[in-house]
């Protein structure tokens, strides 16, 4: 099961479960980053996670001593600033449904902003006192009818329906909570309109990384633990895929993966990964 690329130019590091847990690095991970930097190599962070802006990351894996850039985090956020500058670039108002890093990406990206918290006026059905370009929907944990309305509002209007991840939920110590991909739901069921989806596994979110960086899929390494998301979404995008079993993946869930779940290769860690990509960057 080793069908990786003759030549990587670009690593693409999904986060909680092969870079670290929780809030300790996995071991290794550091060295492997330092070690592809120093190789000349591309590397990237992606996340579904829309509520933290990437400087947020930046200093929470500089805690752990590992080094990143803000331009080398890619949240589902930025992925879908990306996605908007490239493929719609007619977009400039924006009613977004989110936490505040969203929010803040968004402006500084310069899309003009208003939260469906501060749309809301009067009962739910008044009419909106603007249009909007597009509906940018994140996870919002104080999401209420309210916010829905004027979302389902916006998008009645022609604004365009843009998820930045469809994940129906996520853990946390306390077990799973309601995702974005819920309050997205919502939205699509009461207008009928199908969302554009921007994180994993859709290939929008390693598109975008992609086109930012200039490196052909071809030249381009995956590394996650969900075979779902990190490995179906590199696959749909092009791109190649190393299974790491650090996180939610383990020798029994590869032996029962099929289709485009299938990595082309699977590691114990970071040191396996750097031995695959060794001897394949330039």
């Amino acid at each position: 099961m080793n069908g990786l690329p003759e030549r990587v130019r670009l690593v693409i590091f999904d986060l909680d479960g092969v870079v670290y847990r929780g809030l300790e690095p996995v071991p290794g991970a550091p060295e492997l980053v330092d070690f592809l930097h120093g190789r000349g190599a591309a590397v990237r962070f992606a996340t579904n996670n829309s509520t933290a802006t990437r400087q947020a990351y930046v200093e929470r894996l500089g805690e752990m001593g590992i080094r990143a850039s803000a331009d080398e985090i890619v949240t589902s956020t930025s992925a879908t600033i990306e996605h908007l500058r490239r493929h719609a670039p007619e977009v400039n108002t924006v009613l977004a449904i989110g936490a505040d890093g969203m929010e803040a990406e968004l402006r500084d990206a310069r899309f003009a902003v208003t939260m469906a918290a501060d749309a809301v006026a009067g009962e739910p059905g008044a009419p909106l006192d603007r249009a909007y370009d597009a509906v940018v929907v994140g996870l919002d944990q104080a999401v209420d009818y309210a916010r829905l309305s004027v979302a389902m509002a916006a998008v009645a209007g022609g604004a365009r329906l843009i998820a930045t991840n469809a994940d129906a939920r996520y853990p946390t110590p306390a077990g799973f909570l309601p995702g974005a991909g819920a309050i997205v739901a919502a939205i699509a069921t009461a207008t009928g309109v199908t969302p554009e989806v921007i994180g994993k596994p859709a290939p929008a979110m390693f598109t975008a990384i992609l086109d930012a960086a200039g490196v052909a899929p071809s030249e381009t390494v995956v590394v996650g633990d969900n075979p779902d998301a990190d490995v179906a979404g590199a696959h749909r995008a092009g791109c190649a895929a190393i299974l790491v079993l650090t996180g939610v993946a383990d020798r029994g869930t590869v032996a029962l993966l099929d289709g485009e779940r299938v990595p082309e290769a699977v590691a114990e860690g970071p040191d396996e990964v750097r031995a695959l990509l060794a001897p394949r960057l330039s």
